[in-house]
């Protein structure tokens, strides 16, 4: 990996050395995704299907995943990798379940009061991808929350064919509506519902370029779904000082590199010892993993970048907004009320992402792209809509009485003044 020098970049290179992966064709990507939504709004189930069909390589017998298949697949699931879904199933809802609505009831005048409160979102729908890598691991960081949350109605796609651990998994959550869907036409299905699919009102969880378009798309439509968090490839940043492990820095470089060709690594230190021994790494532990091709395509859009300090280390990571921040530092706690912008932070050397990803209990749905600098890592409230509750009194309609006649005098909206106005005439001012 080339080492670059930040001090010694102009502004434009640094801007450009720390730039996402553009993704490829995005106006194709448009377009072919915005026929699939409107198709499968105009035809249902047999469109779905049909594009089951082509791109899962789903029997259109299968899509649905019944309740024998459900019983069998969790069956089928060997005593090992169900034990490890039961511990990080029981870590990921012992934090998320501590994620408790914070309410408040407050008089702002005498006879005014005015409250907070929560209620979940009805109808969810989660997607979980599949493919090269089934992610049975996203089925609980989706589905724990929607659970604890308590939605009403929560649907789950996945490409064919569903894995039994993603199964077993939606199953620990709760979830018994489950279809093997993948790609743009899942989103399509859940955001405006088929025979066979319910209709929800919001859609969470990763995809490749497609899903994430198509996300994008039915949040746009007001008789679409929301969404989540706008998304993109996995990222992670780095910061390492002369005392980092390279070994380890170079194992949570490549922990993300596997996700995908347009997955983005960034290396930051003070020290250009350490760049170079986590480079030497790299290389060998890139060398021996199975999807190692996969790895290196990410790494090609990759950056090492040597600071004159730690303080710039911190400003770059800011500047950049990472999914995932690794601080492997002496005392990576002084640097936490200095990190403004990042997905989910990971602290010292044994700390790795990885943990993150699957049983610390932490969500791993972030916000990429740099988006972190504006949206959150998912959580249980993101399954909740919160709203408002007002009371008045006749004090209180006569405490703040005149100043809403006032003011709506002002802005000329005489009917809203009416509503007061006639009130205070019957009650007496």
């Amino acid at each position: 990996m080339e080492i670059n020098v930040f001090a010694e970049l102009s502004a434009a290179e640094q801007e450009a050395l720390l730039e996402r992966p553009a993704h490829s064709s995005q106006d194709e990507v448009q377009r072919a995704v915005s026929a699939i939504l409107a198709d499968v709004r105009a035809r249902g189930d047999a469109a779905v299907k049909e594009y089951a069909a082509r791109f899962d390589k789903c029997p259109e017998d299968k899509i649905v995943v019944s309740a024998e298949e459900i019983a069998a697949a969790c069956v089928r699931v060997e005593p090992g990798l169900k034990a490890a879904i039961d511990q990080a199933y029981a870590n990921i809802k012992k934090f998320h379940a501590a994620q408790e609505p914070s309410h408040v009831t407050v008089e702002t005048v005498p006879g005014i009061t005015c409250q907070t409160a929560t209620h979940p979102i009805e109808k969810v729908g989660l997607y979980v991808p599949g493919g090269s890598a089934p992610l049975v691991s996203t089925a609980m960081m989706l589905g724990v929350p929607a659970q604890i949350a308590g939605c009403a109605e929560v649907v789950l796609c996945s490409p064919y064919p569903m894995s039994d651990a993603i199964i077993y998994a939606a199953t620990k959550c709760g979830i018994t509506k489950l279809f093997r869907l993948g790609g743009a036409h899942a989103v399509a299905a859940m955001a405006y519902g088929t025979e066979t699919m319910p209709k929800v009102y919001k859609i969470f969880g990763p995809g490749n370029q497609f899903v994430t378009m198509a996300k994008r798309l039915v949040a746009d439509d007001p008789q679409g779904a929301a969404i989540d968090m706008p998304a993109g490839p996995s990222e992670v940043l780095v910061i390492a000082d002369q005392d980092a492990d390279p070994d380890f820095v170079a194992a949570d470089l490549l922990s993300q590199a596997e996700h995908g060709p347009d997955s983005q690594v960034i290396l930051v230190s003070d020290s250009k010892s350490l760049l170079e021994a986590a480079d030497t790494a790299l290389q060998a532990q890139l060398a021996v993993l199975p999807r190692k091709d996969i790895a290196a395509k990410a790494l090609s859009k990759s950056r090492f970048i040597l600071c004159k300090s730690m303080d710039e280390c911190v400003a770059i990571s800011n500047r950049y907004a990472p999914e995932h921040l690794i601080v492997q530092v002496q005392d990576p706690h002084s640097l936490v009320p200095r990190l403004s912008n990042a997905g989910s932070i990971f602290l010292g050397a044994l700390t790795c992402e990885s943990m993150g990803d699957y049983a610390s209990g932490t969500n791993h749905t972030l916000p990429t792209y740099g988006y972190a600098k504006t949206a959150s890592a998912l959580g249980t409230d993101d399954f909740r809509r919160r709203y408002t509750i007002s009371y008045a009194t006749a004090a209180g309609l006569r405490a703040i009485g005149t100043t809403v006649e006032t003011l709506a005098t002002a802005e000329g909206l005489d009917a809203h003044r009416n509503a007061v106005t006639i009130r205070l005439n019957k009650i007496g001012r």
